[in-house]
């Protein structure tokens, strides 16, 4: 019955997600996303939409150092009782919204401590309660959730037969359009019905460190490729080893700044961009205890500071067959982007570094899942309007590419860009696109490349794949479907997709059926 009602290449896909119980099949009250593409009027409708509840803490810094002083004050003056009152109040509101408000509180209030002049007087309520004034709550979907991807769960613990956990991640966007990527952890069965888990109403705040040391040449070369190698930039660099540590970093920029020999303001601008590269490159740790849908990995550097934007996950098999997940994002400051990469065993552990090289100047690049004629290869926008086809030694450096594809249909007249990694069929490459048309309409299309040689593109729907119902134009961004990874099981293209920059779904669709399209137009 379900195979009769299935998506027909020539129409929108609809995307029904019902409330429906499984039996034994259902794993923590779950909802259960139907594939069929024909409307069931008499079935309770429901989206992968954003949770509003969800928040992280950030610490909260007035405008002045003169205004942190008065609230501080402020605190000092008030009587032990009334500051027990206020802390009683606060973990009352609080503490049932996160796993250990009183730790958060009292991180905030060490990095204010400076303010105070005999800190170890101070009780530890007052403490508290001094930290939860430099504490401020960020809901971290609070706008959308959207553009995601997916991919098979690390571990396949505890799964039945014929099921299979995979792992998606979303792009979240909260206040001020700040970006981050989050993740949900489902269950798919054999007939490809999808199960999300649930989603733990807290999250958690990872470990960050800084990379210890840069290699001065690698990081002088990416300084060249942004067009930010100034001459203040060349006068830092003579200050540094061939490797060197962030703190050598800033006694190298205080040198500068006291030879006076540059404009304060240019001198600035460059240190600006120096201290974005070098913040750019750091890990994050999460601890083994935490649920998947708690982590959430914010923005940590200044080039990221308004937005991880736009993970496209792959899980990748190396040459002894270990796997290794990687990801390309972009880091987005509010003017300009930066190219990053995710890599992780785990999704516990995540090193974030930039991505380098000429095909690398662009947003939306992904990674081929294994190594093709043993080299690495990548699917790459860097001229922002046509595909292009890379290879390289290292996943960090991207110097050369081939021109594969350009806008060739009505739909994708604007632009093209990939929509995530290509996947692996015995017939080819199934990369799927997204074309931008007139009234920037974005659209979801596939074409098919070469196994042995991708830069050949051996067939391409001539119309989309999916396309913005009238009823889903409406959102964050309007006329907008897009996806950041796809996955092959069970003999389906299985597709999570966003509508209009605000909420998720997923299409599914049988291979052969595409692949017999896909080779029968070309």
């Amino acid at each position: 019955m379900v195979k009769e009602q299935r998506f027909s290449l020539a129409k929108n896909a609809e995307i029904l997600i019902a409330n429906k119980q499984l039996g034994k099949t259902v794993l923590h009250d779950p909802v259960i996303i139907s594939r069929l593409f024909k409307r069931i009027t008499n079935k309770t409708l429901k989206k992968i939409r954003p949770n509003q509840r969800l928040v992280i803490t950030r610490p909260f810094r007035p405008a002045s150092k003169n205004h942190s002083l008065s609230i501080v004050n402020r605190i000092l003056t008030l009587p032990e009782p009334s500051v027990k009152a206020l802390l009683k109040q606060i973990l009352k509101d609080f503490a049932h919204r996160h796993k250990d408000i009183r730790s958060i509180l009292m991180r905030n209030y060490e990095k204010i401590a400076e303010y105070i002049k005999e800190p170890a007087s101070l009780s530890e309520e007052r403490q508290l309660l001094l930290g939860s004034c430099f504490t401020m709550e960020y809901s971290i979907e609070s706008a959308a959730l959207f553009n995601p991807s997916i991919v098979i769960y690390p571990k396949q613990n505890q799964m039945k037969k014929g099921q299979t956990r995979v792992i998606l991640s979303f792009r979240a966007t909260g206040e001020g359009h700040i970006s981050s990527i989050v993740f949900r952890s489902a269950i798919i069965h054999k007939d490809n019905s999808i199960f999300l888990e649930s989603v733990s109403p807290f999250l958690g705040t990872p470990e960050i460190v800084l990379n210890s040391t840069y290699d001065r040449e690698l990081f002088k070369a990416k300084l060249e490729e942004m067009g930010q190698l100034s001459e203040a930039a060349k006068a830092i660099y003579q200050h540094l080893s061939a490797n060197f540590t962030l703190e050598e970093m800033r006694q190298a920029i205080s040198a500068v700044r006291a030879s006076n020999s540059f404009i304060p303001a240019d001198l600035e601008d460059t240190v600006v961009h120096v201290k974005w590269l070098a913040e750019s490159n750091y890990e994050v740790f999460f601890p083994h205890g935490q649920l998947i849908s708690e982590r959430v990995i914010f923005p940590v550097s200044q080039n990221e500071s308004n937005g991880v934007e736009d993970a496209r996950f792959v899980r990748f098999v190396n040459d002894d067959q270990s796997v290794t997940y990687y990801a390309t994002y972009t880091a987005y400051n509010g003017r300009e982007i930066l190219p990053q990469l995710i890599e992780t065993k785990d999704f516990h552990h995540f090193k974030i570094s930039t991505l380098n090289g000429p095909m690398a100047r662009n947003k939306g690049m992904a990674l081929f899942p294994r190594k093709i004629n043993d080299q690495y290869a990548m699917i790459a926008r860097s001229d922002g309007e046509n595909l292009y086809l890379s290879y390289s030694n290292n996943t960090h450096f991207w110097y050369e590419g081939i021109k594969i594809e350009a806008p060739a249909n009505p739909w994708e007249l604007v632009q093209i860009g990939n929509c995530g990694s290509p996947l692996e069929t015995k017939k080819g490459w199934l990369l799927l696109t997204h074309g931008v048309g007139p009234m920037r309409k974005y659209c979801i299309g596939v074409s098919l490349l070469d196994l042995n040689d991708p830069s050949k593109v051996i067939g391409r729907l001539t119309e989309p794949l999916l396309a913005p119902r009238e009823e889903e134009r409406a959102g964050y961004v309007p006329n907008v479907v897009y996806s950041c990874g796809s996955i092959i099981l069970n003999g389906e293209l299985i597709i999570p997709y966003a509508i209009s920059d605000s909420e998720s779904y997923v299409a599914s669709i049988p291979v052969e059926e595409l692949l017999e399209k896909l080779l029968k137009n070309n």
